[in-house]
C-alpha cells in the first residue's frame, strides 16, 4: 500500500492485480512525508506499528481507517485495482508453484488439493479481494476501483484523479499460466464461485465466463 501526502491518495494493494507495476509507477512521484509498505521486494513498512506488524503490504482497509487520523482518510483518494476472481486465483496459484516443476500440467488438481487445506484458504494472495476493501459495515470504501481487465486505461484515469502525469505501467512481477477457462473444470469452478461469493457480487464478475 501506499500512503501520498503530497499528492493526497492511498492506494490499497490487492495481491495478483498488477499491484508492483503500479507501486513501480507512482513511488518516484512521492514526497519525503509519504511512506509505503511492502515486503516482497523493498521491504519497506509504515511509519504506523500497528500497521507495520501486519507484515506485508496487502493491509485491509479497516485496518488503515482505524490508524489513520479522520482528516487524512476522508480527504485522500482511495483507490485499487481487482481482477476476475479464477483469473486471479489461477494467477496466485502459478505463483506459488514458480519453482515447482511437478506444478504444469496438474494445475486442476494442485488447485483442488489446497483449497481443502484451511491454512492455504487464510494465505492474504488466495483470500478474497472485497476483504482488503470493505469497512467495518460491509461496504466498499474506494473512490476508485480499476479492473486489471482495463489497467492502462482505468490507471490513466487514478492518474487524472490524483493530479499527476500519466505513467506507463511496466509488466512487474507477472507469471505465465494457463486461461482459468483451460484449468477450472465445472467442479472447481463451483467451488471458487462459493468461495469469492462476496467479490462475484461485489465487483460484477460472472463465473460462468
Amino acid at each position: 500500500m501506499i500512503v501520498s501526502h503530497r499528492h493526497r491518495f492511498i492506494f490499497f494493494a490487492v495481491p495478483r492485480t498488477a499491484t508492483h507495476a503500479i507501486r513501480a509507477a507512482l513511488t518516484p512521484l512521492l514526497g519525503p512525508e509519504d511512506w509505503q509498505q511492502e515486503a516482497l521486494r523493498q521491504r519497506v513498512f509504515s511509519p504506523l506499528p500497528a500497521l507495520a506488524r501486519i507484515g506485508h503490504g496487502h493491509v485491509r482497509l479497516r485496518d488503515v481507517q482505524a490508524h489513520l487520523p479522520e482528516d487524512v482518510w476522508r480527504g485522500y483518494f482511495k483507490f485499487a485495482v481487482v481482477r476476475h476472481p479464477l483469473d486471479r486465483f489461477v494467477s496466485a496459484c502459478a505463483m506459488l508453484n514458480a519453482r515447482n516443476p511437478r506444478y504444469a500440467g496438474a494445475e486442476t488438481a494442485f488447485m483442488k488439493k489446497a483449497l481443502g487445506v484451511a491454512r492455504f484458504r487464510e494465505r492474504v494472495l488466495i483470500r478474497p479481494q472485497a476483504e482488503l476493501l470493505e469497512d467495518d459495515e460491509g461496504r466498499l470504501g474506494m473512490d476508485f476501483i480499476g479492473r486489471y481487465e482495463n489497467l492502462a486505461g482505468d490507471f490513466r484515469e487514478i492518474c487524472r484523479r490524483i493530479g499527476i502525469a500519466e505513467t506507463p505501467l511496466a509488466v512487474r512481477n507477472a507469471t505465465e499460466h494457463p486461461s482459468f477457462a483451460t484449468v477450472c473444470d465445472d467442479a472447481l469452478r463451483a467451488e471458487l464461485a462459493r468461495f469469492y461469493a462476496r467479490d462475484f457480487q461485489l465487483f460484477g464478475y460472472s463465473p460462468c465466463v
